[in-house]
């Protein structure tokens, strides 16, 4: 019987998913990213991994051997998880058939994305996906959820134009751009007019381990290939507008990106410089960030939320990949060296998780805040 999944905000924080765990699916399992899905599924309350589907050379294999010789995490893959077949994720109608929801982070060229997600929302499954290939489409939300979790009320629109049932399709946005958007988030009520950002990016964001990259020890690249562009348009569009022709993109902030590869593993910095009409005082940037409350609410009622989602250093040296990338385990943002200047300048340093806040781990979260809105389907 297909039904909206529903969750119980208990009296005392929290909340309880009513039915039983929702069926879910990796798609890009064997990756980078797909194994960060890994991570944040495998004690997941809501959720209960029962397919992880690859490309065809890994299809038919256990999942342990299909990662064999390539499992970055720090942890063992769960004994449940180890034995599941792997499927190809081209299997559209057979995997469809056993999944509520897919998280997707396959690695193939932009239209083989775009067609191979929407065959999964046209078969009834809610996708999120880390791909780039449907960011720009004014009917699919690209949800950071600290920022703008209203643009999933676009949802029903995308639904009656796409033809999907209980489907949809969301996307979480570059990887690179939390860790400025969401600490820019609570000062744009003081009128950002400009930003110019630097971004060093970590090895991992190009699926890279330095086993994988040696040349980069010692070195950083000074281009990553439609990085820049990204980096400038799509935060328009997660400050744009959800219209009757969807998702219109704010006109400005004007923003100025350059982004180099850097040996770090783990962890996007962004050195960052906004112009404001009237720039806020650094007591009230340290209290905007102190109070900043994320759109979805109580953080106790989404199992992957973080229990503060702005963290500010105040050592002149922070925040450091090595020191501050797993704050509230991957999904928080480390701020410092914070500086305004006379001329309506303010700078800081910013820090994320490229792979958890970044990637999966905000994929996980804007799927959970997506079940809270009565917006997912429990179809298995």
């Amino acid at each position: 019987m297909v039904q909206l999944a529903e969750i119980i905000r208990r009296e005392g924080g929290g909340a309880t998913l009513t039915g039983g765990k929702l069926k879910v699916a990796v798609l890009g399992a064997t990756g980078m990213v797909g194994q960060q899905f890994i991570r944040m599924l495998k004690d997941h309350p809501w959720f209960d991994v029962v397919a992880v589907a690859a490309s065809a050379s890994s299809a038919g294999k256990s999942y342990e051997e299909a990662v064999r010789g390539r499992w970055a995490m720090e942890f063992p893959i769960p004994d449940d998880l180890a034995r599941l077949k792997v499927f190809d994720v081209q299997r559209v109608d057979e995997i469809a058939s056993m999944v509520d929801i897919a998280f997707c982070a396959v690695s193939l060229d932009k239209e083989s994305v775009l067609r191979l997600e929407h065959d999964y929302a046209a078969k009834g499954v809610w996708l999120t996906s880390n791909n780039s290939a449907y960011r720009l489409d004014p009917f699919v939300p690209m949800v950071i959820p600290a920022v703008n979790l209203h643009h999933l009320d676009i949802i029903p629109l995308q639904r009656r134009a796409r033809g999907y049932q209980t489907g949809a399709i969301i996307v979480k946005s570059n990887c690179s751009i939390q860790s400025y958007v969401i600490a820019l988030e609570p000062l744009r009520e003081f009128g950002i007019e400009n930003i110019s950002v630097h971004s060093e990016q970590a090895i991992s964001g190009a699926g890279k381990t330095f086993d994988t990259f040696p040349g980069i020890e010692r070195n950083l690249v000074p281009l990553i290939n439609g990085e820049e562009q990204k980096s400038e348009v799509e935060p328009l569009k997660i400050w744009g507008k959800v219209g009757a022709d969807g998702i219109v993109p704010a006109s400005g902030p004007k923003i100025r990106a350059k982004c180099v590869r850097v040996g770090v593993l783990h962890g996007h910095t962004a050195y960052v410089t906004a112009k404001f009409n009237s720039a806020p005082t650094t007591a009230q940037i340290l209290e905007h960030w102190e109070k900043y409350g994320p759109k979805y609410g109580p953080p106790d009622q989404l199992p992957s939320a973080p229990r503060k989602l702005v963290h500010y250093l105040p050592e002149p040296d922070r925040p450091q990949p090595r020191l501050d990338v797993m704050t509230e385990n991957g999904m928080a943002v480390s701020i410092g060296q914070l500086k305004v200047d006379n001329d309506q300048l303010v700078s800081f340093t910013g820090l994320s998780h490229n792979l958890i806040l970044g990637a999966a781990g905000g994929a996980v979260l804007a799927t959970e805040a997506a079940i809270a809105r009565q917006l997912v389907y429990r179809r298995i």
